[in-house]
């Protein structure tokens, strides 16, 4: 499904946290935990979730169940079940499992590359490129729709601050292969609201149609402000991970994803439109922790509750 990016009210929100939060954490989940945490987020009506990733079970091994989580959860009606794969490998073996999407993921930042995949920014494009000729050449996955993400866009912890050029160097090489999406990540926290606005509102002007995500760390306490400068250029599609899991186990000091719970009462009183019960994501929320041996889950709306009064108001 391809969606054009608009000023609508209409917000996409994906969540992250059986993916992003799963990785960084030493809880291993059962795959039957894993599948009911994904039907309680459908039932609430969360559009996608994204369900593991097509890497090594030596590297991470509580994504080691991924194709037998593909497997059940693409029969729950109205969700699409999507995967992060790092590389031509992964998407190979991503295609084969029936999954929606597949999210490939580089790095804008040459060092985290190189830790996270060993490959140069160069050679990850090239990598991308091959994996869209091989869905061509291969008229079964014809409707796999593949994403491509920019890691590391906002700042890297192993070498900096980013060049917003190669931000946007980088996204020009990878449309060359018309991705189905194109996601755009502060993998470790460092984007502020006005680096947001800039970055995003250039991104979109080079995308045209392509629908634009952005994914978000709230590593500074600035996650939902980096969220409603998005808001502000356009952008209508936000990764989110439920009690705020996640990380990236190649990027050091990158902590917590923006909290899918949070995210969602933003929006619902900004007048958005989410297709999300609170209710019942809370509900998901309680039995996703029920599963952690010890971890530390975030939040401020899973404690406060609605406002007295609470009504939704448009700002757009």
């Amino acid at each position: 499904m391809k969606t054009s990016n608009n000023l609508s009210n209409n917000v996409w929100v994906r969540e992250v946290g059986t993916r992003d939060g799963l990785q960084s954490i030493d809880t291993i989940f059962t795959t039957d935990s894993k599948i009911e945490w994904i039907k309680q987020e459908a039932a609430a009506g969360i559009p996608e979730i994204e369900v593991g990733s097509f890497v090594p079970a030596k590297l991470l091994p509580q994504l080691a169940d991924t194709t037998d989580v593909i497997s059940q959860t693409c029969k729950i009606n109205g969700l699409r079940v999507s995967a992060l794969v790092p590389n031509f490998r992964g998407a190979i073996d991503g295609m084969g499992s029936g999954v929606h999407q597949l999210n490939y993921v580089l790095s804008v930042s040459e060092a985290h590359s190189q830790a996270n995949t060993r490959k140069t920014v160069e050679e990850a494009v090239l990598d991308f490129s091959r994996i869209v000729s091989y869905r061509k050449d291969n008229p079964e996955y014809h409707h796999v729709l593949l994403g491509a993400g920019l890691a590391t866009a906002f700042g890297c912890t192993i070498a900096g601050q980013i060049d917003e050029k190669d931000v946007l160097n980088t996204l020009e090489a990878l449309l060359e292969f018309s991705p189905d999406e194109v996601v755009v990540a502060d993998t470790v926290g460092f984007a502020n609201p006005a680096q947001c606005r800039r970055i995003f509102k250039q991104v979109l002007a080079m995308t045209g149609s392509i629908p634009v995500s952005a994914h978000f760390h709230d590593t500074r306490g600035l996650g939902l402000a980096n969220v409603a400068a998005a808001l502000d250029v356009g952008v209508r599609r936000f990764d989110a991970s439920l009690g705020g899991l996640g990380g990236c186990p190649y990027a050091p000091g990158a902590s917590g994803n923006v909290v899918t719970e949070d995210l969602v009462f933003m929006l619902d009183a900004m007048g958005m439109d989410t297709g999300i019960s609170l209710d019942k994501l809370l509900l998901a929320r309680t039995f996703m922790e029920s599963n952690l041996n010890g971890e530390v889950t975030k939040g401020a709306f899973v404690h406060a509750g609605f406002p007295k009064g609470f009504k939704s108001e448009s700002v757009f």
